[in-house]
């Protein structure tokens, strides 16, 4: 692993992350101006590059550098397959803050088990990932992250002839000018029930209105799926969004822990996911 320097100690690497308006932790937040402000960090345009490790005695440690290049080639690499020895420059560590953000399922070798430094009360509390055995906001946004990453397994578990609006309707076929927001709970085969849930409506609604009124940075995110479609990442109180701008949206609400609920595209969806698209940042 690389190292860098972390409170006159070394850091062994083993991650980093992306802290900018277009890409950031949904963990720490609905937007990228919340998830600067869960860190104390203010949110600068040019964002930050957030690096997970463990010091000499194994304690996790995330270091917040400005070397927001530095960080985005190491984490290209890395997913490539290629080692890439990440040491930023002391003068690009803006702080290291105790713990981690997020869950990681590696460890450095050489050094104990991670565990949280002891900082004798001075300083921030460490961070901790969310307890994955709790639903909320945080756990929202990360299934709505875990369905961005592999759309393809979860949009086969819909089967399109289910978007059955009242009166025995097909989905997409609603005419009103609406989303059709029949949707089906439960993702998991074989469990899907249909009605109309005023969650999904609120959720639309407020997608909408982003269009005439942007929300904050990072509450709209866009993601490469296709030569010809875009992955959307959208979030408002108590609702995530994750969607394919040439396919359906699927909408995550607090109210419903662990429900993945199905959008039928319907003859507006297509319109508001473009609309909502041109608002996300587009990384060159």
């Amino acid at each position: 692993m690389a190292g860098a320097d972390a409170d006159d100690d070394v850091l062994l690497v083993l991650t980093a992350v992306l802290l900018t308006p277009a890409r950031f932790p949904s963990v720490l937040g609905d937007d990228y101006v919340a998830a600067c402000g869960a860190l104390a960090l203010e949110p600068y345009e040019e964002g930050y590059g957030l690096v997970l490790g463990q010091d000499g005695d194994g304690a996790r440690w995330t270091v917040v550098v400005e070397d927001v290049s530095l960080v985005a080639v190491a984490i290209a690499a890395w997913d490539c397959g290629m080692e890439y020895d990440l040491s930023p420059d002391d003068r690009s560590v803006v702080c290291a803050l105790p713990g981690w953000p997020l869950a990681l399922a590696v460890a450095a070798p050489g050094v104990p088990a991670p565990h949280d430094p002891e900082t004798g009360g001075v300083g921030p509390a460490s961070l901790t990932p969310p307890d994955t055995g709790f639903w909320g906001p945080a756990q929202r946004r990360l299934g709505a992250d875990e369905i961005a990453e592999r759309w393809a397994l979860w949009r086969e578990q819909i089967d399109d002839a289910q978007f059955v609006r009242p009166g025995g309707e097909p989905a997409g076929q609603a005419g009103n000018g609406e989303p059709d927001t029949t949707v089906e709970g439960d993702a998991e085969p074989g469990a899907v029930s249909t009605g109309q849930h005023p969650g999904v409506r609120r959720a639309l609604s407020e997608a909408l209105a982003y269009t005439q009124t942007p929300p904050p940075p990072g509450r709209i995110r866009s993601g490469f799926a296709s030569a010809d479609a875009r992955t959307l990442r959208v979030d408002g109180p108590g609702w995530s969004m994750v969607a394919r701008t040439d396919d359906i949206a699927l909408i995550l609400l607090d109210e419903e822990p662990g429900e993945v609920l199905p959008v039928g595209r319907g003859p507006a969806l297509p319109g508001l996911l473009k609309a909502l698209d041109a608002l996300a940042p587009h990384p060159a």
